[in-house]
């Protein structure tokens, strides 16, 4: 959808996207963030310092417990294969400026990967795309300059248009949002060394979702953090044959 298009439906429907978005927080399940390690070691092989950084998805709302959430999943995934020291760092409502503020607290510590899922609260929010890409920036540069990642995942915001708990038309509206949010992320994350976006392929239907049509369900969490681990290992062959 081209950004004046949007801007004109955003005018000319403003009035039906404030109900439905106060209908849709009205309705919509409260799902709490599931219990849990956050943090731990596990596996045996080369080190691998893992850090999970993000917004609710990060911190597994939609699942029972942490084992079945995107941490303890790709914990599950790696594990066979590397000696792995993890963290996760997250919180349900947070933005990319919710995490600046939250990582400029936290302590130094070293991490060799990171894994980003942020946008969605962005999206809602309606903060603009060129401070948003901004904040981005500021939050790449941070992880790299305190925590030292040696690589940063940048998980894509996830297609908004599928989420069933959005009622039309505010679902394709920030949908399309979300399309746009990732263009321009990419552009930047293209220009910013030791850092990739990924698009996981997420299972489709109403069975990928949590009961609240808004987070992702088992599945889509297992099937997300396959692809993470995937991207993970050829980084972690990429860096084997670079320090050779």
């Amino acid at each position: 959808m081209n950004v004046w298009i949007e801007r004109t439906l955003l005018i000319m429907l403003a009035p039906l996207l404030a109900i439905q978005g106060v209908y849709t927080r009205r309705v919509t399940p409260k799902l709490p963030e599931p219990p849990g390690p956050r943090e731990g070691r596990a596996g045996q092989g080369s080190v691998l310092k893992l850090l999970i950084v993000g917004d609710s998805a990060a911190a597994g709302v939609g699942v029972e417990h942490q084992h079945n959430a995107l941490a303890g999943q790709l914990v599950a995934a790696l594990a066979p294969h590397f000696e792995l020291h993890w963290k996760v760092i997250a919180q349900t409502g947070y933005t990319t400026r919710d995490v600046l503020r939250r990582l400029e607290h936290e302590p130094g510590q070293a991490f060799d990967l990171v894994v980003l899922s942020l946008g969605v609260n962005d999206v809602t929010s309606a903060v603009r795309t060129g401070k948003w890409l901004a904040q981005q920036r500021d939050l790449l540069a941070l992880l790299q300059q305190r925590f030292l990642a040696q690589h940063v995942i940048v998980n894509a915001v996830p297609p908004m248009e599928r989420f069933t708990a959005l009622a039309q038309p505010l679902r394709a509206i920030l949908g399309a949002r979300a399309h746009r949010f990732n263009a321009s992320l990419a552009s930047v994350v293209d220009q910013w060394p030791g850092c990739e976006l990924v698009r996981p392929t997420l299972p489709s239907g109403r069975e990928a979702l949590a009961d609240d049509g808004f987070h992702p369900g088992r599945s889509a969490y297992r099937e997300w953090a396959r692809h993470l681990a995937e991207r993970i290992a050829a980084w972690e062959r990429g860096r084997r044959v670079t320090d050779l």
